[in-house]
């Protein structure tokens, strides 16, 4: 996917709010253009987003922020909503500025008070946090199944809004079917999206978790050895085939040049036998099934 597709998509959810891509100037006095308010508040006024995606704020960069803060001021303000059962402000974007502001004994602090929903809101943090690429990965799929599930998302919407493609909603989302622990792995950083992503749908994913782990295995070590599992797994539920058959190969080679994707052929002594078709995304996914349902 290009990098137009993908700032159009993230860009529509922050600007479509501010109605400007130009910076905000802020002071103490209350601007209102009917989509914001413009204003210095008290830091003890700001709440936590209920619906912040992000569950992890690394100390080292709240620190490093907080140092930026006391030598520059906090220069970009923190965009909250007004919550008026509790006469407080809940942030939408900036609660690691707020922290920061905070441990640099900041009394007061510059923020944007937008008009909007719990699905803007939502929406407004997960972008945010997106744009700056600050989300983990299991983080950012909690974010997408939150709009699917509370504000009934479905894949197409999500990539139009985000600027992702489908196959990227689906293979993040895949990752939260992943054993709590491995998840956990991912959260704290100790394991990358990339180790973890073969791992999806593996009946003994901790097993081999704890070995990515243990043994420091790159992301393509990883694949090499899920694919090593599953083809022995197969040789052991295939009882009976017969192994290189000549015009089986040759047909498996002008198969993987046809469709760009790794395939298995298997012929048993009756005539019999199977072929297997890896596919690696939903992209890949879709392009063989019209191949094969096409009339």
């Amino acid at each position: 996917m290009s990098d137009t597709k993908q700032k159009k998509g993230l860009g529509r959810g922050l600007m479509s709010l501010f109605g400007d891509e130009q910076p905000l100037e802020l002071n103490k006095e209350v601007k209102t253009d009917g989509k914001s308010e413009y204003l210095s508040i008290s830091i003890s006024d700001l709440a936590p987003n209920k619906f912040q995606p992000r569950t992890h704020f690394s100390k080292e960069k709240i620190e490093e922020l907080t140092q930026s803060i006391k030598t520059n001021g906090l220069i970009q303000p923190i965009i909250v909503r007004h919550n008026k059962q509790n006469n407080n402000y809940e942030i939408i974007a900036g609660e690691r500025r707020w922290l920061a502001a905070q441990n640099a004994g900041l009394h007061e602090v510059p923020v944007v008070v937008l008009n909007i929903t719990d699905l803007q809101a939502l929406e407004l943090a997960i972008v945010e946090n997106i744009q700056r690429e600050d989300l983990n990965i299991i983080e950012e799929a909690r974010g997408y199944k939150r709009l699917m599930d509370e504000f009934l998302y479905d894949h197409e919407k999500l990539s139009n809004f985000m600027g992702k493609s489908k196959s990227h909603i689906s293979n993040t989302l895949r990752l939260l079917t992943l054993p709590e622990e491995v998840i956990k792995l991912v959260d704290e950083g100790k394991l990358t999206a990339g180790q973890v992503r073969p791992l999806v749908g593996r009946y003994n994913a901790l097993q081999l978790a704890n070995s990515i782990l243990k043994e420091r295995l790159s992301a393509r070590s990883i694949e090499n050895l899920v694919r090593n599992e599953k083809e022995l797994e197969n040789k052991k539920r295939s009882p009976g085939l017969k192994k290189n058959d000549p015009n089986a190969l040759l047909l498996q080679r002008q198969i993987e040049e046809n469709l760009g994707l790794k395939t298995k052929i298997f012929s048993k002594k009756n005539n019999s036998g199977k072929v297997i078709i890896e596919f690696e995304n939903l992209d890949q996914f879709e392009m063989i099934s019209k191949l094969l349902l096409k009339k």
